[in-house]
């Protein structure tokens, strides 16, 4: 079928996109490929389609399709949004990405290259064609383009030349690409998602959460986007989630159970009741953790899959709990995220933290956490960690949050929601990292848990690189006992460069003390939750890993930023990667993607900066798909995740 058939199709309602598939993740240089192989009439792969009844055909966009039967796109999608994006200069109705992908492709008629608009390069110069321009004016436009062209009198000797290169690029629309079909009544979802996995085992294919979104798509078709609204909404307030995390917890409130396939028989009237009570309670506990605990953004916000067993708890008592109540399952999240609860298989253990939630409540929850872990009290070793991605990090942020900590140059407290989020409280390095380099400290040191605290900005810029037995004694001075709240030793002794290490021991002492301290608040006097059988032993040094620099994470960060601008998931900074049966904390990966960017359906990925042979090997040993430079695993994502020829 000619292209230009196929895009009468899709505007007539003949053709769409099924509701499961993911939206357009091509890059520029992605379309320029495919524009040139259609030029020089390379081959570019045909497509499949599933034709089925339009009343029962769940497809994206607000479009409208025809009576009887419609044909959903399974394989094709990439290159289809191309073609129709240029060629009729917008999106098709289902579009859902980054439109600037196709948007001002250009071509030179000297060179036959493509290219995008750039002013400097492109402006006034005849021989660059702006493609959409041509293929909306048509063969009838074409005159109108060669007029230009003879405008400039230097060119006139190769004007047949270029009108011949202007009909052979207005001829891709006629170009016939070969459409196979999937049909019968047979063809169940659940058959057509196995074939599209087949079909794109290079491309992007679909997730448990995938198939189970796109079955209720089938009878509420704006799920998707409602939910969307409603992750966008949390990421505006710092707490970036997926889709698959939000159908977790609707299913927790639904079914009781983790595993989606509990949600098959779910009605759409079902499933929008269960949305609206899961979002509202995912709301409460956010609140709670974030007003309670202090852990109110995303970088410490640790054991986020304990939340959706909260909501099940939450939404049973419609979100009324008393006060004792509300402290104990506060408890019980903070425990299960220091003790890595939902580090391993997180399916899993949803299940067995909801049945225990239903036998016994949360005195069930605690009891079954108590017997995983055995002792549930810290000591100063667990402080032993190195690096924003160390499991206690988020407890030190809890811990300065909650209780009376207060900033040493102002002297205010900087208890939970007071300051708002993390671009008002820094992380300050108590002794400076470049004097204890100097003193040939390794990293692991320098960026000690025991080493960091938190401060305003204000007071971060004021400190700057300066030596605590400088800066201790004249904050104390300006604001006595600022000092003591934030768990600094006293020994003026322990303030000199000379006594680092054991500044670290003391002020290990103290913060374990502090945190049994605030877990003995939340439980109201039942403190016989703390006690139990031995805990594992904590490790008695740092664990390999972790984002080490601002440098370092500037880049990370960018990287995750570039991987969700093309539509695919973004990775966890500072990956707890831990030991699946006990939890125990293994090593920190610096970007990870534990389920693989195809989530599910690839290996898990790996981004490990500077860090040694032992740490990627550990990793690799463990499935990873390990990168040690961004440049290396983009062209992961462009050669293997994005590929041309294998997308979808």
């Amino acid at each position: 079928m000619k292209i230009s058939t196929i895009l009468d199709h899709i505007d007539s309602g003949h053709m769409a996109l099924p509701e499961f598939q993911r939206g357009y993740v091509w890059s520029g240089d992605q379309v320029r490929g495919l524009f040139d192989s259609l030029y020089r009439r390379h081959p570019v792969g045909g497509l499949l389609v599933w034709a089925t009844e339009a009343k029962t055909a769940a497809h994206r966009g607000d479009g409208p399709v025809v009576s009887g039967i419609v044909k959903l796109l399974l394989d094709g999608q990439q290159r289809m949004t191309s073609l129709y994006g240029v060629i009729r200069g917008k999106p098709p109705r289902f579009f859902d990405g980054n439109a600037k992908a196709f948007s001002g492709l250009h071509f030179h008629l000297e060179n036959e290259t493509f290219a995008f608009y750039q002013p400097l390069k492109m402006e006034g110069d005849p021989l660059w064609v702006d493609v959409s321009a041509l293929m909306q004016a048509g063969t009838a436009g074409l005159g109108g383009f060669v007029t230009k062209l003879t405008q400039q009198p230097e060119l006139a000797p190769k004007i047949g030349v270029y009108v011949g290169r202007l009909s052979q690029l207005l001829g891709i629309s006629d170009v016939d690409l070969h459409i196979e079909e999937v049909t019968g009544a047979d063809k169940s979802l659940d058959v057509v998602v196995d074939i599209f996995n087949r079909v794109n085992s290079g491309g992007t294919k679909l997730s448990k959460g995938d198939l189970a979104l796109a079955k209720i798509c089938a009878d509420w078709p704006e799920a998707r986007a409602t939910m969307k609204t409603k992750l966008k909404a949390w990421a505006q307030a710092d707490f970036n989630f997926n889709l698959d995390w939000l159908l977790r917890s609707l299913n927790t409130v639904l079914t009781g159970e983790a595993k989606f396939s509990h949600l098959d028989d779910k009605t759409a009237d079902d499933i929008q009741d269960g949305l609206k009570r899961s979002t509202k309670a995912i709301d409460t506990a956010l609140n709670l953790i974030g007003g309670r605990l202090g852990l109110d953004h995303e970088q410490v916000l640790f054991g986020r899959f304990a939340i959706p067993v909260m909501v099940r708890f939450l939404d049973q008592n419609k979100g009324q709990l008393d006060e004792k109540q509300r402290d104990k399952l506060l408890f019980w999240f903070a425990q299960a995220g220091m003790w890595g609860r939902y580090s391993g298989n997180t399916e899993s253990t949803i299940d067995e933290d909801l049945a225990a939630l239903e036998s016994g409540g949360i005195d069930g929850l605690l009891t079954k956490l108590r017997f995983w872990r055995g002792g549930l009290r810290v000591e100063p070793e667990h402080f032993t960690g190195w690096s924003l991605g160390a499991r206690f990090y988020p407890v030190l942020y809890m811990l300065t949050r909650m209780g009376g900590a207060r900033d040493w140059g102002t002297g205010i407290e900087l208890k939970a929601n007071l300051l708002g989020k993390m671009s008002k409280l820094e992380v300050h390095h108590i002794f400076p990292k470049a004097q204890l380099y100097k003193l040939d400290h390794k990293r692991a040191e320098v960026n000690a848990l025991a080493n960091f605290c938190f401060q305003t900005k204000q007071t971060n810029l004021e400190i700057s690189d300066r030596l605590p037995e400088e800066y201790f004694a004249e904050f104390e001075k300006r604001h006595p006992g600022a000092l003591a709240t934030q768990w600094i030793p006293m020994d003026t002794e322990l303030w000199k460069m000379k006594n680092y290490r054991d500044f670290l021991e003391a002020r290990k002492e103290l913060l374990a003390a502090e945190a049994n301290k605030r877990m003995e608040e939340l439980l109201h006097g039942e403190t016989h939750w703390l006690e139990g059988a031995a805990a594992r032993k904590p490790l008695s040094t740092p664990v390999p890993g972790g984002v080490s620099s601002d440098a370092e994470e500037a880049q990370l960060t960018a990287l995750n930023d570039w991987v969700a601008s093309l539509g695919l998931a973004q990775g966890e900074m500072n990956f707890d990667f831990a030991d699946p049966v006990t939890g125990e904390q293994m090593a920190v990966f610096d970007l990870a993607w534990p389920n693989g960017i195809q989530e599910e359906l690839s290996a898990p990925v790996a981004v490990l900066l500077d860090e040694s042979a032992e740490m990627i090997a550990l990793a690799s040993g463990a499935g990873y798909r390990c990168f040690t430079s961004a440049a290396a695993f983009r062209d992961y994502i462009e050669k293997d995740i994005l590929a041309l020829e294998k997308a979808a």
